[in-house]
C-alpha cells in the first residue's frame, strides 16, 4: 500500500512541477492575452461588427469574403458569442458566404488566441494566422460553390 501512495505522491509531484514550470512561461502571455481582448471587447468589438454590417451595402461579391475573414480574426468573440452576433447578420440579410468566412475566422482566432500564440514563437504565430485566415475563406468559398441561390444556415431563428 506504502508503495503505492508514494508512486501516486511521485506523479503528483511530477505533475505539479510541468503545470507550474508551464504557467510561469506563460502566465504574461495569457494576462496580456485577456488584457487586449478585453480592450477590444469593450472598446472596438461593436466597430468591428459595424464594419461587418457596412459591408452589405458594398458590392464586393465574392472578393467579400476576404474582409470577411479579417474582421472575423480581429472579433473578440469565441463560439458561443459567434453564433448569436452570425444569427443577427443572418435576419439582416448579410450574404452567407461572407458570414461564413466571418464565423469560421472568428470561431478559430481572436485577439486572444493570437497573444496565446505569440507565446510559442513567430513561426507557430504567423501558422495560425495564415492557416485559420485559409480556413475562414475557405469556408466562405465552399459556401458559396455549393450553397450559391439556397439557404446554408438555419440563423434565421424561430419562435
Amino acid at each position: 500500500m506504502s508503495d503505492l501512495f508514494v508512486i501516486f505522491r511521485r506523479e503528483l509531484v511530477y505533475i505539479w512541477y510541468y503545470f507550474d514550470l508551464q504557467l510561469r512561461q506563460i502566465l504574461w502571455y495569457w494576462i496580456l492575452g485577456m488584457a487586449i481582448g478585453s480592450l477590444i471587447s469593450v472598446f472596438a468589438k461593436d466597430k468591428i461588427h459595424g464594419l461587418f454590417a457596412g459591408m452589405q451595402e458594398k458590392r464586393l461579391g465574392l472578393s467579400g469574403i476576404l474582409p470577411a475573414c479579417l474582421l472575423g480574426i480581429a472579433s473578440p468573440l469565441c463560439m458561443y458569442g459567434t453564433i448569436p452576433i452570425a444569427a443577427s447578420f443572418r435576419r439582416q440579410g448579410m450574404r452567407e458566404d461572407w458570414l461564413a468566412a466571418f464565423m469560421m475566422a472568428s470561431i478559430l482566432l481572436n485577439p486572444q488566441l493570437i497573444i496565446y500564440s505569440a507565446a510559442l514563437g513567430t513561426a507557430a504565430l504567423a501558422v495560425r494566422l495564415v492557416t485559420c485566415f485559409l480556413c475562414g475563406c475557405a469556408a466562405g468559398l465552399l459556401v458559396h460553390l455549393f450553397y450559391s441561390g439556397k439557404d446554408f444556415s438555419v440563423l434565421t431563428g424561430s419562435k
